[in-house]
């Protein structure tokens, strides 16, 4: 139970550094929110799980060698655990980014694509 509170921790504490690199974000996230909110729906949901899907497999792959470390040396479950979170994490991050901005990418329903 020590380890996880200690994961916990330092993700905080990584956070209180960034935080305007946080907030920044979430400013962004929530301008193309707005920019699509006629958009937003079910329509473009699906294509951007499906790049979230994408981030989290590509990442569970490259976080070990992004943090100078290896596959071989994860003989631990919380390093397992720690990385799972991270992958699903920012691929969840991934998904909710790319959702307003394949809404805008679609065109609106009801008008047919021009050739």
């Amino acid at each position: 139970m020590y380890e996880i509170w200690l994961a916990m921790n330092i993700v905080y504490e990584i956070a209180l550094s960034a935080w305007p690199a946080l907030a920044l974000a979430l400013a962004l996230w929530l301008g193309l929110l707005w920019a699509a909110r006629a958009r937003l729906g079910g329509r473009a949901l699906r294509p951007a799980l499906v790049v979230g899907a994408l981030a989290a497999v590509a990442l569970f792959f490259t976080v070990p060698a992004l943090t100078q470390s290896a596959f071989a040396n994860m003989g631990y479950w919380v390093d397992w655990a720690n990385l799972l979170a991270i992958a699903l994490g920012l691929g969840l991050l991934a998904a909710l980014f790319a959702w307003p901005v394949v809404a805008l990418l679609r065109p609106p329903p009801g008008r047919a694509a021009r050739a």
